[in-house]
């Protein structure tokens, strides 16, 4: 039987991997250049320019690997059709613990059980090198073995504790939407996502890191300034102890309204020589919250959302496409899964166009930082943690317009020494 739904999908999954490859094997040639790019000359040490070196390319190899072994297994589930074969071994199993396999919602809840299983072995023989060999050896490791598989139980639990309940109250909106079911997945999706932006800070990411109040001092009173001087409604500030895992340093804001909290890691706050390095950190960070990019992201991401949920309802009732993957009836969990399989080519070109715009963003929020006179201390700072994270100091510009939401070092730098650089877009 003719299979050309099916055959469209493999065909568009393997051009967008040989296109993928082709901006890879650029990066690689590029990470594996043994000189710095001339605006980094005399800026990084010739030891870290190694060390940059040397884990980007050890990287880049798992990256390659790591691809293959994902397209050939997701090649092999649609054209072999282990989703049908996978979806009527779900349904003995319901029929075997005594329940009624006719039910939907229960059916696919444990079509979705199996499946993560099979997800989490099949990324764990990866998650493992990637953490105990890779960033072991590069130094940035700091998970025992104990610590990696306690994470992973809790992740399972939360998938189990949210992700089930989510799933079967998506499946029961599409059962019941009618007309209305576009309005009603985005309404519910909507509301979910406003309610984990709450929840998750709060509740789920002290499971994996202990949050503790920054200490009384300088750094506290300067960043608290700040927000004042910003008028942004700073109410707590935190330190994280990310360098229980791992060795990289961030910072982040969140919370609604009145209610903002930062966060540093203390990695940032080790690797930072002096307080107006962090502080140009978080103006920057400031800056993103300041000309609205962080709303501006989130609406974005809904739009998205409300579009997606468009075209599924398009195709949810298209038998022909049901039967090209080897189903003769129509699950609503499985036509989801088909769905983004189907749309993975547009997926990657929003993606592309979203990087766009997170770059832009990261100009004008670097702009920001420097009008409020943390140019210099900026500056140093991107470098510090471009050297401690052994970031790429080189980059093909093909790849990095792909693949990155931030801007490649050079082009940061280079956008504040130009004085016109508060214009960028």
């Amino acid at each position: 039987m003719a299979r050309p739904y099916l055959e469209a999908v493999l065909g568009c999954m393997i051009a967008v991997y040989i296109f993928e490859t082709y901006l890879r094997i650029r990066q690689h040639r590029a990470l594996k250049l043994p000189t710095l790019p001339k605006p980094l000359l005399g800026v990084i040490s010739d030891e870290k320019f190694k060390r940059s070196r040397d884990y980007t390319i050890h990287r880049s190899y798992f990256r390659f690997v790591y691809e293959a072994v994902t397209i050939l297994t997701d090649l092999a589930i649609l054209y072999f059709k282990v989703l049908p074969w996978f979806w009527k071994k779900s349904g003995k199993l319901v029929t075997k613990v005594g329940l009624n396999p006719e039910n939907e919602i229960i059916h696919g809840l444990a079509f979705l059980a199996g499946a993560t299983v099979w997800l989490q072995i099949i990324d764990l023989p990866f998650s493992l090198y990637s953490t105990f060999v890779i960033e072991a050896q590069h130094g940035f490791n700091k998970q025992t073995i104990w610590l990696f598989i306690r994470d992973m139980i809790k992740e399972i639990l939360l998938s189990i504790i949210f992700g089930l309940p989510i799933v079967a109250a998506i499946i029961y909106i599409v059962q019941i939407g009618g007309r209305y079911l576009v309005i009603y997945l985005w309404g519910f999706m909507f509301v979910l996502a406003l309610l984990m932006m709450t929840i998750y800070p709060i509740m789920i990411a002290p499971l994996f890191n202990k949050f503790t109040p920054l200490p009384e001092g300088v750094l506290r009173v300067k960043i608290e300034n700040l927000a004042s001087s910003l008028k942004f409604p700073l109410k707590k500030l935190f330190v994280v102890d990310g360098s229980t895992r791992s060795s990289h340093s961030n910072a982040y804001m969140y919370g609604f309204f009145k209610n903002k909290r930062i966060v540093l890691y203390d990695t940032l706050i080790q690797q930072c020589s002096n307080e107006d390095e962090i502080v140009s950190v978080i103006a920057h960070e400031l800056g993103h919250w300041k000309l609205n990019h962080v709303l501006y992201s989130f609406l974005a991401g809904q739009l998205l959302m409300f579009l997606q949920f468009g075209g599924y309802t398009l195709v949810r009732n298209s038998k022909d496409l049901f039967k090209s993957f080897g189903f003769n009836d129509q699950p609503i969990i499985i036509g989801l899964v088909i769905f983004q399989y189907a749309i993975m080519p547009l997926q990657h070109l929003l993606n592309f166009c979203f990087n766009l715009v997170s770059r832009a963003f990261e100009y004008q929020a670097d702009a920001f930082a420097k009008n409020l006179g943390y140019a210099p201390q900026l500056r140093a700072a991107l470098i510090k943690l471009q050297e401690e994270n052994l970031s790429a100091m080189n980059t093909d510009p093909w790849y990095s317009a792909y693949h990155y939401s931030h801007p490649p070092l050079v082009e940061r730098l280079q956008a504040l020494e130009d004085p016109d650089s508060e214009q960028r877009k």
